[in-house]
């Protein structure tokens, strides 16, 4: 058999579990971890950071985002990043055009990650609202695209007990907004306090409103000033909040293992937590093209799911 048969047949294969996956659970299910006895232990997405060179360099386009998925990793599920599309987070005919070519490529839109908006834990009140409100308009177009949540950054100023508490009253509004339109507000391990597991759990408990989860991410855990949280316990810690799980890569090994994670190790916490929702991947390697570092990326998760199955 050819390596193009293998490639198609592969993709072909995977395309019809992430597909039926994604039907399985519309996407306004605000749950992401329920799952039926037929499914996978968990289902693959594609963060559109993937591909943030590619975006960049005009090379790939926004619009293409979903169906470039599907067509060339077998990946039926994509979740989108606001920074490429800042401009048109009330563009609806924009918006549309997304919705529709996603559709037509049988692609799911799962969440939209947002960045710029301001710091939901700033410690000046003023700008603190006006950051709420900025996210405003990006619950409103996650849900026109069918997604189930926005992800939102927990960054902010002052003593860490003030920001934990401003920052779970911020999220507790975006999601009392957001239950509007059937939206969660997740938050992902993402610099400064947030990549502190034990800080961002904390914040969880605050914030106490169903609408309110994490977005663990396997590599953001650097704490600045070259000191890192440990990432396995991080992810334990922020994993009974999970709405949704990124599963960051960068380099690689000749037997196609991530040289900074243990995916098994972490995908078993992952799944000691009840988890059963999509898993995205998130490929920020700079030695490899980034189609070959999702393609590693997916590799691998099929692996490792296959041998935990």
């Amino acid at each position: 058999m050819s390596t193009k048969t293998t490639r198609r047949g592969f993709l072909a294969a995977l395309t019809t579990t992430t597909a039926a996956a994604a039907a399985a659970s519309s996407p306004m299910v605000r749950s992401s971890t329920a799952r039926s006895g037929e499914d996978p232990l968990f289902s693959i997405s594609l963060a559109q950071w993937s591909l943030h060179r590619s975006l960049r360099s005009g090379k790939l386009d926004t619009l293409e985002f979903a169906a470039y998925a599907r067509d060339t990793f077998g990946i039926a599920a994509v979740e989108y990043v606001n920074q490429f599309f800042a401009d048109k987070a009330t563009d609806f005919d924009y918006l549309g055009e997304m919705k529709a070519r996603a559709a037509d490529a049988g692609v799911a839109s799962l969440l939209i990650m947002i960045d710029g908006e301001g710091a939901l834990a700033d410690a000046d009140a003023k700008r603190r609202a006006e950051a709420i409100a900025n996210h405003h308009k990006w619950i409103v177009a996650a849900s026109f695209l069918g997604c189930h949540s926005i992800r939102v950054n927990a960054a902010g100023s002052g003593e860490r007990e003030a920001q934990a508490e401003r920052a779970a009253e911020s999220l507790v509004e975006l999601a009392e907004f957001g239950d509007q339109y059937g939206i969660d507000v997740i938050v992902e391990n993402h610099g400064g306090l947030s990549s502190d597991g034990s800080w961002l759990a904390d914040v969880m408990k605050r914030a106490g409103h169903p609408g309110v989860g994490t977005l663990p991410d396997f590599g953001n855990f650097h704490l600045g000033g070259g000191k890192w949280y440990d990432r396995y316990r991080g992810v334990e810690e922020l994993m009974p909040y999970a709405k949704a799980v990124s599963a960051k890569s960068h380099e690689f090994d000749g037997e196609g293992l991530e040289t900074k994670t243990d995916y098994r190790r972490m995908l078993k916490i992952v799944l000691a937590a009840g988890y059963r929702g999509h898993v995205g991947i998130e490929y920020e390697g700079g030695g490899k093209p980034e189609d070959e570092g999702i393609e590693l990326t997916r590799d691998l998760l099929v692996r490792v799911r296959d041998e935990l199955s």
